[in-house]
């Protein structure tokens, strides 16, 4: 079984029918996704934005982490739960978009992102928690993180015209 065999399982499923055939479940489903997916990339950027130097000066970067975080998270869960519903609605159009696949790509650029900095300059976050400039490896891995998330948004929303 190929994954387009996959796909078109998918798309064929009681859910993805229905929500093909419905006139709200689908445009309910992608507004969710957007504000699920604009909640996640607003508070990492709170957080890049302040790794990089150039906002939240006045809070230490743990205390904005954990701040910011359980909301990071909670979105990203419900992203990617509407993302998979608007994904299964058409399956094989979708498997075929090369920006949703730019998306995919660029979101798992930014977990590997984000797990090298937690294991590295994360680390050592109370030597440096307080301090302005930050570690060039902080500074770096936000910079990326905002260059993936960005990128994210925007081959999201280019897969929506393809």
């Amino acid at each position: 079984m190929t994954v387009l065999d996959v796909c078109r399982w998918l798309e064929a499923t009681p859910l993805a029918t229905a929500i093909t055939e419905s006139d709200w479940m689908f445009p309910t489903i992608e507004t969710v996704h957007v504000l699920a997916l604009s909640l996640v990339v607003g508070s990492i950027a709170m957080l890049d934005l302040r790794m990089i130097g150039v906002s939240n000066r006045s809070m230490t970067v743990v205390r904005l982490s954990e701040e910011t975080l359980p909301w990071t998270w909670g979105a990203f869960v419900v992203a990617a739960i509407s993302g998979s519903l608007l994904f299964v609605s058409a399956a094989t159009k979708y498997y075929a978009n090369i920006p949703l696949r730019i998306k995919f790509v660029l979101m798992a650029c930014a977990g590997i992102n984000m797990a090298v900095f937690h294991f590295t300059a994360f680390r050592a976050v109370h030597s440096w928690n307080t301090s302005l400039p930050t570690p060039r490896a902080a500074k770096v891995a936000g910079g990326l993180s905002l260059i993936f998330w960005m990128g994210v948004v925007f081959a999201g929303r280019w897969a929506g015209f393809v």
